[in-house]
């Protein structure tokens, strides 16, 4: 039922701008600059500046070339980002092994183009920046300039101290490359889930808005309507019985059409006053059956018993509330072999709604996720699968939905020897009824 964004959009929404990384390939190159500055001016060490300086002016050589040849809006595919951050890891590494390799505490800024490519980039393209970061520091364990130091003195950092800063360099590329890549991940479904969210509840409420315009048009037009009608009565009295029978078929035919469209304007006005209560106060059975009719005569057995104590609660008629119920319903149906339950109840304290199905369930791993915005893919189930798939953003759409309301949703798996999912949402019955019991005041004033 959730129409998603177009997957073109929402792979273009996480590409990276061309701006961002020249911004930050700026940082870089004053930062680089600052230090070998510093270390050969301010602290006397005996630097190799020319080198360096080359290695970092192709860095704003490229910096220049990008920033005159495309725009700064400019979204790069992640080819070419990829690309970008690889040229960071090997300009970083030819920096290094001119100061000294893995013993220049600098060193652990390998991490940084693995980082920002782990929240943008996928997967496959961070593991392959990884790998090029590590495979540069291997080989600047062993190959590199000597550390720079004073010219009276000698340093020469301990052979473990270097595996040391290597395996820092590995271990945190892979643990925060992986961190990174799952917060930016779930940020990326949030936002997506919220963003259908926005869709649908924005298409309900130009619906509701279309009710609206339909009563204000037939008041608008009645009273051109009442005047046409005046107009017809006055000339068919001033002509009498001495018109012809062209003039006084003609106006006959006028009175008519008019009559016509009074009676089409009084059913628009009937249809968003007089019934009012009818459209937007709609009992729990009702509000049941309404869930259940879809899915009527599409080869599934569906139980429906609502009961309680006292009498029968109603509700204000709420499309997102609908909207996430029916959702549920539907994913029953989708994964029941046979039957899918739905039992209403009511007391003087609560109000509930319970939709079982007789599927397979819920695999463990997916029920600990439950209501979490990731994406997961349904496709056809194979014969014989034991756990319940497709559930994710869907789930996190309606769950929200519903407990906006003021209910409470959970979902379990039924108890053995039953099989297939148990979804249970409980308002409170003052809850449940509070927007109903304030348009019937609004209607008695």
């Amino acid at each position: 039922m959730i129409e998603m964004l177009p997957a073109d959009a929402v792979r273009d929404a996480r590409h990276l701008r061309l701006d961002t990384l020249v911004r930050l390939r700026w940082l870089a190159i004053t930062g680089q600059s600052a230090a070998v500055a510093g270390a050969q001016f301010g602290l006397g060490l005996p630097l190799p500046f020319g080198w360096c300086f080359l290695v970092i002016a192709a860095s704003s050589w490229l910096n220049l070339v990008l920033r005159i040849r495309f725009p700064a809006s400019y979204r790069l595919s992640d080819d070419a980002a990829a690309l970008l951050l690889a040229f960071d890891i090997v300009q970083l590494a030819a920096l290094l092994f001119l100061t000294g390799g893995l013993q220049n505490p600098f060193s652990l800024l390998f991490l940084a183009p693995v980082l920002i490519s782990a929240t943008a980039l996928p997967p496959e393209r961070t593991l392959a920046l990884g790998l090029l970061a590590v495979g540069l520091a291997t080989l600047l364990t062993l190959v590199h300039r000597p550390l720079p130091w004073y010219v009276d003195g000698h340093l020469e950092l301990p052979f473990l101290y270097v595996s040391g800063v290597w395996t820092a360099i590995l271990l945190g590329t892979a643990f925060t490359g992986v961190y990174a890549w799952r917060v930016a991940e779930e940020a990326r479904m949030l936002a997506q889930a919220l963003a259908a969210t926005e869709l649908v509840l924005a298409r309900e409420q130009h619906l509701s808005q279309l009710d609206g315009l339909a009563a204000a048009a037939a008041h608008e037009l009645g009273t051109p309507l009442a005047t046409i009608t005046v107009v017809a009565r006055e000339l068919d009295r001033q002509l009498g019985p001495g018109a012809s029978p062209a003039v006084a078929e003609d106006l006959k035919l006028l009175g008519e059409q008019v009559e016509r469209c009074r009676g089409i304007l009084s059913k628009l006005t009937s249809l968003n006053e007089d019934q009012s209560a009818f459209l937007e106060t709609i009992t729990l059975s009702h509000l049941v059956e309404e869930l259940v009719a879809p899915q009527r005569g599409l080869g599934i057995v569906l139980d429906v018993s609502t009961r309680g104590e006292g009498p029968e609660p109603s509700c204000r008629r709420n499309a997102g509330v609908l909207f996430g119920l029916s959702n549920i319903v539907d994913n029953a149906a989708d994964f029941a072999e046979e039957r899918v339950i739905v039992e209403a109840r009511w007391s003087a304290e609560r109000v509930s709604i319970e939709i079982r199905d007789d599927g397979p369930g819920i695999a463990p791993e997916v029920l600990l996720r439950v209501g979490e915005p990731y994406v997961t893919t349904r496709g056809s189930r194979p014969a014989g699968e034991t756990g319940g798939g497709g559930l994710g953003l869907g789930l996190f759409i309606a769950k929200t939905l519903i407990e906006r309301s003021g209910a409470q949703l959970t979902l379990a798996n039924a108890a053995d020897p039953s099989t297939g999912a148990v979804v249970r949402i409980v308002w409170p019955r003052h809850v449940f009824e509070r927007e109903a019991g304030s348009r019937k005041n609004l209607a008695g004033n």
